[in-house]
């Protein structure tokens, strides 16, 4: 199992207390500091089920001063998201072949 956790935000550590409460111990993967590469980013929305332009922060600054307003290509939104891995919406956690979002921090009970 693997998380990938922004330990300043909320959700994401309240994610990981959920995970560690039921015993596991995921890897955890500080992707503002080691971003997916973009194979495993195209994996991880594979399995989420999602486009690339789902898994963006819409509120983030970044996002309102280069991509708000604008039509980005799949291929686009993947850019986007390794050049500012800020965008990358949180928390994310894999496991196997599954992966969900923990907004709320309960939904990773569908992974256990």
């Amino acid at each position: 199992m693997k998380i990938y956790h922004n330990p300043r935000c909320r959700k994401s550590r309240e994610t990981l207390t959920v995970l560690e409460g039921k015993g596991l111990k995921p890897e955890i993967v500080l992707y503002l500091e080691s971003p997916p590469s973009r194979e495993e980013l195209k994996e991880i929305l594979k399995m989420l089920g999602i486009s690339a332009s789902e898994l963006v922060r819409k509120g983030e600054q970044v996002y309102k001063d280069h991509f708000k307003g604008k039509t980005l290509t799949e291929e686009e939104w993947l850019d986007a998201l390794l050049q500012y891995p800020k965008l990358i919406e949180r928390p994310i956690v894999v496991k196997g072949k599954k992966a969900v979002i923990g907004r709320p921090p309960e939904k990773v009970e569908e992974l256990l």
